[in-house]
């Protein structure tokens, strides 16, 4: 019996450091991940949008990188969010409630697409309400995670994020393969009903959440003071200038749409092989998470961004020998091609985006992580919008359509060479990681090139942001 506890002991350790990376496996922890792992998990219908827009609705792709930078929009309000789930309790708790409706308003939604939309303008407020939906959720185990990362060690720094994300990757994996398989023998609306069933399982972890009840209504000391911490972190030079970079890098347009399009029209891509795609993108991000783990959680921001923009540039550019088929002069088939190149860009985009949340994570102060935090993102997922607007536009100028792609190659070029430009502000990154302590928050940006080092970036996700695929 004394061997089998020891066992059982050492089994229960092994787990914790090697499945958890060390962080107890809490009932509460269990629902975070299951949160994050359903927002994987939806990437099970969103395939079928993107065929749904294109097909059905006969959208083009100009429409398409329009309609994705509107239903980014609650991704964008997301500290409105915070703001009344640290603020607003309903029925005496924070975090519950809004939990439990933000999974039965994901469900709607996609039971919405499956039943009642017959247009562009149904299609978006159907889209937008998913993203709503998850963007709620979001807010709430952001708030959960910045309160546990807070508490992290030095050593540990970064491990909660990475599980985090891990869990995302995960149920990624699980629908990848099956988002593009399904859609080669069942319908765009029979899987979106599918997919409804998925954001119920938010609704029902709600109930993990171990929060103490507290006070009926609006307390408006704790809103004024709420107010007063977030003005005062953001005016914070630390929290301003590596924000601002952020959001100058992600607002650089992008031709996700118009490829997309090239990939099915022009190459034929079915389907099935897409879903062949997110498969391999998926395993592609659990590489990234542990890669950034195990290598890179104490490489400085700045090296991380830097390099990341630099090589994400040069190997955007591959994609010109797809668009010119230079790659069959080759011998390099048009799938083999577009499976390898989706692999390295989300191997590296994984690593590069965990750093960010660290940051963000840890510059926020106690009392109002769901705010500040979901203000960050925000910033973020605004960027987003402009990057998906600013594409559309240029997608237009050039005449790039859904069966006119001879402008196609040039929109590539802009869109990568336009994401160099941050590479001059690399300075308002800290020049070393952030730790906790406001000292240290005060004097990140006063450390010299010589004594620092250099920082990182993500997506797309999501959810918010990587592809063509909506953080829905």
């Amino acid at each position: 019996m004394f061997i089998s506890s020891q066992g059982i002991i050492k089994l229960k350790k092994s787990l914790k450091q090697r499945v958890f990376f060390g962080n107890e496996p809490t009932p509460e922890l269990i629902a975070i991940l299951l949160v994050y792992f359903v927002q994987g998990i939806l990437g099970l219908g969103r395939l079928a949008v993107s065929f749904f827009l294109k097909d059905e609705l006969a959208m083009s792709p100009a429409e398409v990188s329009a309609m994705l930078g509107v239903v980014v929009i609650p991704w964008m309000i997301k500290p409105v969010f915070g703001f009344i789930s640290d603020g607003v309790p309903i029925l005496g708790y924070r975090r519950r409630p809004y939990m439990i409706f933000s999974g039965i308003l994901g469900a709607f939604s996609w039971v919405a697409l499956a039943k009642w939309v017959h247009t562009p303008l149904a299609a978006t407020g159907a889209i937008a309400l998913s993203s709503l939906s998850v963007a709620i959720s979001d807010v709430i185990v952001d708030s959960l995670v910045v309160q546990r990362v807070q508490k992290e060690s030095v050593s540990s720094t970064g491990s909660l994020q990475s599980l985090c994300w891990a869990a995302s990757a995960l149920g990624g994996l699980i629908t990848a393969y099956l988002s593009g398989y399904l859609l080669e023998h069942f319908s765009n609306q029979t899987v979106f009903l599918m997919t409804a069933i998925f954001p119920l399982i938010v609704s029902a972890v709600a109930w993990l959440i171990n929060e103490e009840k507290v006070t009926i209504g609006i307390n408006f000391d704790n809103v004024k003071q709420q107010i007063k911490q977030v003005k005062i972190a953001v005016t914070k030079k630390s929290i301003l200038l590596p924000t601002a970079f952020l959001f100058l890098w992600q607002a650089t347009p992008n031709s996700e749409s118009a490829f997309f399009f090239f990939s099915t029209n022009e190459l034929g891509f079915q389907p099935e092989f897409l879903g062949r795609i997110r498969l391999v993108t998926s395993i592609a991000a659990f590489i990234g998470v542990w890669l950034f783990q195990r290598f890179f959680k104490s490489v400085p921001f700045r090296k991380i961004f830097g390099w990341s923009i630099v090589i994400s540039a040069v190997l955007g550019m591959t994609t010109l020998l797809l668009v010119t088929h230079a790659n069959r002069s080759l011998g390099i088939d048009d799938h083999w091609f577009s499976l390898g190149d989706s692999l390295v860009l989300t191997v590296m985009g994984e690593i590069a985006f965990m750093p960010v949340l660290v940051l963000a994570a840890r510059l926020c102060p106690p009392g109002v992580e769901a705010t500040l935090f979901a203000l960050l993102m925000s910033i973020y997922n605004l960027a987003g919008l402009i990057s998906h607007e600013g594409g559309a536009l240029l997608m237009h100028w050039l005449e790039v359509t859904e069966t006119n792609f001879d402008n196609l190659w040039l929109l590539i070029v802009i869109t990568n060479l336009s994401t160099l430009l941050p590479l001059l502000l690399l300075n308002w990154l800290p020049a070393a990681n952030a730790q906790t302590g406001d000292k240290e928050e005060e004097n990140m940006l006063t450390l010299t090139p010589k004594t620092g080092k250099l920082i990182g970036e993500k997506i797309e996700h999501e959810e918010e942001f990587k592809n063509l695929e909506l953080r829905i």
